[in-house]
């Protein structure tokens, strides 16, 4: 393989994460679709804002967690992602960089401010996500450095890019570079819902090569293929793809490949808090374990236990070492 100054380069929405609990009748009389990421405008961020219980104040974004997650477990990590010049982007720069992820991309200086997702979490763990996207709209080609990406031995991306226009031409540009120089391309779907609205376009980055390798809850794949068979969905995949982790939450994930499907259990945990990033943390541990020439199932097991962290407290990034656990752990 040839060497790289950065593991994974993740490119995505940069959002500050507004955490608070709720009960389920909050979210129906709010009209709050469960568990999904609802996007929403300045007005509708604000109403939420001014009805949502105490909060806490957290860096996030999927991709950006996900970057947080591989230099956590001690890989070189960098970001691509549009803040603006105002208090929350100055935030969630300063959080990003002092966890030892290389983020440079220029700043807004004018409006739409800083992205932020008001995030309502229910009695049994589950997320569900409200996002105003402000400046990750304002993402384009020109914030793509070159250097970083042919310099990173994976480009992931998030499928929540998908939304912001400009954006897509984005994450083409990344992807030809990192081709170009012959790195790999990894895409999440994101979200069920973010799959319904961008399928036929998910199938082609697949189908030409444009992207890897893919990583997918069960709902988001079966979603992808239009289908209420899981095992319908994963003899698609394993067509249009050569490598795909799919995250099955208590049931651990499946590593499909064009000639295997590989289950690997979930790693134990004491108590659940909050889901909030396990998809993203998942992804982190995939990745570094790619990065370092493991078995997959040692990548989705090292995933495993990333997500295992991140899912028994409040908040999307992981707050021990996870590199201190790898090494406990004894993957």
């Amino acid at each position: 393989m040839v060497s790289s100054k950065f593991d994974v380069l993740t490119v995505g929405n940069a959002i500050v994460d507004i955490i608070a609990r709720a009960e389920d009748d909050f979210l129906v009389r709010e009209n709050i679709i469960k568990a999904a990421m609802n996007l929403i405008d300045a007005d509708r961020a604000e109403h939420l804002y001014s009805v949502m219980g105490p909060a806490i104040e957290a860096s996030g974004g999927s991709a950006g967690n996900t970057a947080a997650g591989i230099a956590s477990l001690g890989g070189r990590a960098a970001y691509f992602g549009k803040v603006a010049d105002d208090h929350l982007g100055r935030i969630f720069t300063h959080d990003i960089r002092a966890i030892g992820v290389h983020f440079e991309t220029k700043p807004l200086v004018a409006p739409p401010p800083t992205a932020r997702s008001m995030i309502f979490v229910t009695p049994d763990g589950e997320r569900t996500m409200n996002t105003y996207l402000g400046a990750c709209v304002e993402l384009q080609p020109e914030d793509i450095d070159a250097a970083v990406v042919a310099d990173s031995q994976i480009t992931y991306f998030e499928g929540y890019l998908w939304d912001p226009p400009l954006a897509k031409d984005a994450i083409r540009l990344a992807a030809q570079i990192a081709h170009d120089n012959e790195r790999r391309v990894a895409i999440t779907l994101s979200d069920s819902f973010c799959v319904d609205r961008y399928r036929d376009e998910f199938l082609e980055l697949m189908r030409s090569g444009t992207v890897d390798i893919i990583f997918a809850n069960e709902s988001e794949l079966k979603s992808l293929y239009e289908t209420a068979d899981f095992n319908t969905a994963l003899s698609a995949v394993q067509k249009d793809i050569d490598l795909a982790a799919v995250t099955r939450s208590e049931k651990g994930s499946i590593v499909v490949t064009p000639d295997n499907l590989t289950p690997v259990e979930a790693h134990a945990i004491d108590h659940l808090e909050d889901t909030t990033g396990a998809g993203d943390l998942y992804a982190s541990g995939f990745l570094f374990g790619l990065t370092r020439d493991r078995s997959l199932a040692d990548c989705a097991r090292i995933g495993g236990l990333a997500a295992a962290e991140v899912i028994q407290h409040i908040g999307p990034r992981p707050q021990v070492s996870l590199s201190d656990m790898l090494a406990q752990s004894g993957i």
